[in-house]
């Protein structure tokens, strides 16, 4: 298997973890070697619920018997997507109220970018420095990072970019700013949390000048921060939002929302202004809907900021300088990039998935399950402890 792994499906680095997997369960993932790890990864945020929450697996196969995929999206009424769209709107401020669903992330932000562009009739988007929103070429457009683009020029132009929780950059949008596209807490930066208001007055400046506000909510997204969306904490709303990773409890979606004024104005001039044939799909919206609400449902959105006191009261250690983040989208910033990696690689060889951010080499990835226990934290948080104590003692 691992032979045919390199040899017939492509890779993203030269150095993949290639583990074999077997299966996973609740907040472990088993390999195939018989080895059980437990997951403070989830997915890359991606697993809400952890795997195969029991809801999730009953919504799957309730659909699977019924229909799989019938029409491209927009034109059959597929009771599962709109069940999802219609409980998204109950739990969004108004006027988001009108969704369209995707298959990912970044065709999510695509989207968005179209719509902003559509609405206003401008073309500037301002995005920011260190912000990851995806990797198509739309998404990657609006990327901080010019490394990971330079390969890829020429992308979409009018671009801008300005500094996150910099308020004097904030003047920079104008009237002929379409758009400032920002993640609620940028991700791939080191899980920056916005500072002294920043989000309030960026929404200011964008409603003088008659810009939109996008925000990328599709890490933060789904009760990860404590709250169904990350802006919820920040007493804002935007005028377009995007989604997905945890929206899906494991399988791939995204969607972005905005007013029905707004949304409106894809279905003409001209016609078929955004398509997709997979977006909606009704196993995957089945899935997303059993996940969006075993969420609004039960306590574990109010159980995150406990469990996040659990992680910051036990990862105590002079290896970890900080800890980033809200809720259960949190990272632990090491002295060296060397030691971030030590710390992953042997953590996994005692049993725990850990995992890098995007841009920032000092960051140790820690977003588990939000369904993962109070036990099953300690256990995890032991292991980290005894992995920094053995980089230490070989340090000295």
């Amino acid at each position: 298997m691992k032979q045919d792994f390199f040899k017939y499906q492509a890779q993203t680095t030269p150095h993949p973890l290639a583990m074999e997997i077997s299966y996973a369960e609740g907040s472990y993932i088993h390999s195939t070697n018989g080895k059980k790890y437990l997951d403070f990864v989830a997915g890359v945020s991606a697993c809400s619920l952890g795997h195969r929450h029991p809801r999730v697996i009953d919504a799957i196969k309730g659909q699977l018997d019924k229909y799989l995929h019938v029409m491209v999206y927009g034109e059959y009424i597929q009771e599962p997507a709109v069940e999802l769209s219609k409980l998204l709107a109950s739990h969004l401020p108004d006027p988001l109220e009108k969704t369209y669903l995707t298959n990912s992330g970044t065709e999510a932000i695509e989207g968005a970018l179209k719509l902003a562009r559509r609405v206003t009739g401008r073309t500037q988007i301002i995005s920011t420095k260190n912000a990851y929103h995806g990797n198509t070429m739309g998404s990657m457009s609006v990327m901080g990072y010019q490394e990971r683009k330079q390969a890829f020029r020429p992308l979409i132009p009018d671009i801008a970019f300005i500094t996150f929780n910099e308020e004097k950059d904030i003047n920079r949008i104008t009237h002929k700013t379409a758009a400032i596209i920002l993640e609620t807490i940028q991700g791939g930066a080191g899980f920056i949390e916005p500072k002294n208001g920043y989000l309030k007055k960026v929404k200011k400046r964008c409603e003088e000048v008659g810009a939109l506000l996008i925000l990328d909510e599709i890490q933060p997204g789904f009760g990860r921060t404590g709250k169904l969306f990350g802006f919820q904490n920040y007493d804002i709303s935007p005028d377009i939002i995007a989604m997905g990773k945890g929206m899906g409890g494991g399988l791939p979606i995204g969607a972005f929302t905005a007013s029905s004024e707004m949304m409106n104005q894809l279905q003409d001039h001209p016609k078929l202004g955004h398509i997709t044939t997979f977006g909606g799909n009704p196993v995957i919206a089945a899935a997303a809907l059993a996940t969006l609400q075993e969420i609004t449902e039960s306590d574990v959105m109010a159980a995150t900021l406990e469990k996040e006191k659990l992680f910051r009261s036990l990862l105590v250690h002079p290896l970890i300088k900080e800890i980033r983040g809200l809720g259960l989208m949190l990272a632990f910033i090491t002295p060296s990039a060397e030691i971030t990696n030590q710390i992953i690689l042997k953590c996994q060889d005692k049993g725990l998935i850990l995992f890098w951010l995007l841009f920032e080499p000092l960051a140790v990835r820690v977003t588990p399950p939000l369904t993962i226990s109070k036990k099953e934290i300690k256990k995890g948080c032991q292991i980290i402890l005894s992995v920094l104590n053995e980089i230490k003692d070989s340090m000295i």
